[in-house]
C-alpha cells in the first residue's frame, strides 16, 4: 500500500496541473514538437488512473492558455486535433470509470467540431461523480475575474465580497485546488486560477510534463502531506 489509511485521509481534494515542457521534451529528443504534446496526453492518462485509485476526487489540467494563440499556426491545428483525439478516444474511459467532464475557459476560437466534441463529452458525463477532470482551455485567469466582475456589474450587486466573485467565476462549481504542482522547473503560475489557489500548496518539479511519472506524481503527494497547511494562520 502507497499510502496508510492514516496518510490517505489527507490527500488533497483538488489537484490542478500546469503541464509544462512538452516542447522542450520534444527538441531534446530531436522530435516534432507535437510528438511532445503526445505523450504529453499520455502522462494526463496515468495520472488519471492513479487518482481514482487515490480517491482524489478533482483535477484540472491547464491545457490551452490564451497566449497559446501566439504559437504557430501549424502548431496550433496539430494540438486541437490531438484534443479532438484525446476527448474522442477516452469517451469510453470516462463512461465506464464514471469519470465527470468539464472545461474552462472560451472554446469559441476553437475549430467547430472540437467545439461539439467538447458539449457532448460534458453532457454524456453530466452525472458522473467519482471523478471530476476539467480542462483549462483557452483560459486566462486574470481575463476570467475580469468576466465575473463585469457579471457583478450588470446585476448592479452593491459592496461586492469574496464570494460574490467565486460565485461568478468559472469554477464556481468546483472547490478550490488543494495542491498545484507544476512541471519543467519554471516557477511561476502563468495566469492560472489566480483566484482560486489563494492558499493552495504549490509544488515545482524540473521534471518535464512528457517525464512526469507516476511515481513522480506520488512524491509530489507525500511532499503534499508531509505539509502542515495554515490557511493563514499561524
Amino acid at each position: 500500500m502507497i499510502f496508510d489509511k492514516k496518510s490517505s485521509k489527507h490527500l488533497p481534494n483538488h489537484v490542478a496541473f500546469i503541464m509544462d515542457g512538452n516542447r522542450r521534451w520534444a527538441k531534446i529528443k530531436n522530435l516534432q514538437i507535437i510528438e511532445g504534446h503526445k505523450k504529453g496526453s499520455e502522462v494526463v492518462k496515468k495520472i488519471v488512473k492513479k487518482s481514482i485509485e487515490f480517491k482524489i476526487k478533482y483535477l484540472t489540467f491547464f491545457s490551452f492558455s490564451t497566449e497559446n494563440w501566439n504559437r504557430s499556426n501549424s502548431e496550433i491545428f496539430k494540438l486541437q486535433s490531438l484534443l479532438r483525439f484525446y476527448l474522442e478516444s477516452e469517451k469510453e474511459i470516462f463512461v465506464k470509470e464514471r469519470i465527470r467532464f468539464s472545461f474552462i475557459g472560451d472554446i469559441d476560437k476553437f475549430d467547430p467540431k472540437i467545439k461539439i466534441d467538447i458539449m457532448n463529452l460534458k453532457k454524456i458525463t453530466s452525472k458522473f461523480n467519482r471523478l471530476h477532470l476539467t480542462l483549462a482551455l483557452n483560459y486566462g485567469s486574470r481575463n476570467e475575474i475580469l468576466n465575473a466582475l463585469r457579471v457583478l456589474n450588470k446585476k448592479n450587486i452593491k459592496n461586492i465580497n469574496e464570494q460574490d466573485i467565486s460565485k461568478n467565476l468559472m469554477t464556481s462549481d468546483l472547490p478550490d485546488p488543494d495542491f498545484v504542482i507544476r512541471t519543467s522547473g519554471e516557477k511561476r503560475l502563468s495566469n492560472f486560477l489566480l483566484w482560486q489557489i489563494a492558499y493552495s500548496e504549490l509544488y515545482f518539479t524540473k521534471t518535464l510534463w512528457p517525464d512526469f511519472s507516476t511515481q513522480k506524481y506520488i512524491s509530489a503527494l507525500k511532499n503534499y502531506i508531509s505539509r502542515k497547511r495554515r490557511f493563514g494562520g499561524d
